[in-house]
């Protein structure tokens, strides 16, 4: 009796000790915060599974946190709620710098790292920016269009906010190649939000005053896919490139109704952001990341298709 005593004592401290140890282990895990523009588009769900990946191989107990509708003013709350949490990196992709930089500097002063993760800004403070080289991906575009093209031919370029440095590089690096190649911009609307009437009414006035107009390069695929439905609406065949290689853009190409497009890698960039952060805890010394852009056509369009069809089941 007493042997038994003693054996379901031991059983009992033993189990107490595990349980302890594994709370132990899982406070000691270092805290991540990934908060991103917002979760509405594949492009967002994308680099959000990149970066869950991330917390899983790296060990580190992360969250990724969006804006409900993109507006800076939501994400400026939202980082204010994160600063009170105190997490060991903040990884965020910035909406509106003036609204967000003061906040940040705060993150700093409270010696939590700051990642900058798909934009990058002109801030002193940041340790690394991970994302693509916008007027790479420009450049690629305009290359890319310009070889369905001849010399003399005209584009029309559509973009976001020509304030931010996303959209004004991809449009300085597509006019380069444009100009290198005499390839003629005959217009270009920019200041475009996502909201379909908008851009709906931007690409048929370019349609309606341009009509010779043989392509058009958007600074995103939500842009580029309504340019392809009002083309295609108004009896146009005309290529089109976008920037992110969304399901739908290489649905199109896989179709052949697109010849080709480019892409950033926002899977990648979601878990090399983390990879980053979880090297910056262990105290090692950081560079910015290029992500990289791809050239997606007919020849490898499946192959990026299966990869996210797969991921976002």
């Amino acid at each position: 009796m007493k042997k038994r005593i003693i054996i379901i004592s031991c059983m009992v401290l033993l189990a107490l000790s595990i349980g302890y140890l594994a709370k132990t282990f899982a406070k000691e895990k270092p805290a991540v915060v990934v908060v991103l523009k917002d979760l509405n588009s594949q492009y967002w769900e994308i680099v959000k599974a990149g970066a869950e990946k991330g917390f899983r191989d790296f060990g580190v107990s992360g969250k990724v946190l969006a804006t409900a509708n993109g507006w800076g003013e939501e994400q400026s709350e939202l980082l204010k709620e994160v600063l009170h949490d105190s997490p060991d990196v903040l990884i965020v992709s910035p909406i509106y710098a003036p609204l967000i930089l003061p906040i940040l500097d705060e993150f700093v002063e409270n010696n939590i790292p700051v990642l900058l993760l798909d934009t990058d800004l002109p801030w002193s403070e940041k340790t690394a920016y991970i994302g693509s080289d916008n007027f790479e991906l420009g450049r690629k575009a305009g290359f890319l269009l310009a070889s369905h093209l001849q010399p003399g031919d005209k584009v029309a370029l559509i973009g976001g906010d020509v304030n931010s440095p996303v959209s004004s590089e991809r449009i300085a690096g597509a006019k380069g190649s444009f100009e290198a190649v005499h390839i003629d911009v005959a217009t270009q609307r920019v200041n475009l939000t996502n909201r379909s009437p908008l851009v709906r009414k931007a690409v048929e006035d370019i349609l309606l005053l341009h009509p010779d107009v043989k392509a058009i390069m958007a600074t995103n695929d939500v842009l580029a896919l309504q340019a392809i439905e009002v083309i295609k609406e108004n009896g146009f065949t005309i290529p089109v490139t976008g920037a992110d290689g969304t399901i739908e853009m290489v649905e199109l190409i896989e179709g052949e109704v697109l010849p080709g497009t480019v892409a950033q890698n926002p899977y990648d960039m979601g878990y090399l952001s983390v990879e980053m952060a979880e090297r910056v805890i262990n105290g090692e010394v950081v560079e910015n990341i290029d992500s990289g852009v791809d050239i997606i056509i007919k020849g490898n369009a499946k192959d990026r298709l299966d990869f996210f069809k797969d991921l976002l089941k």
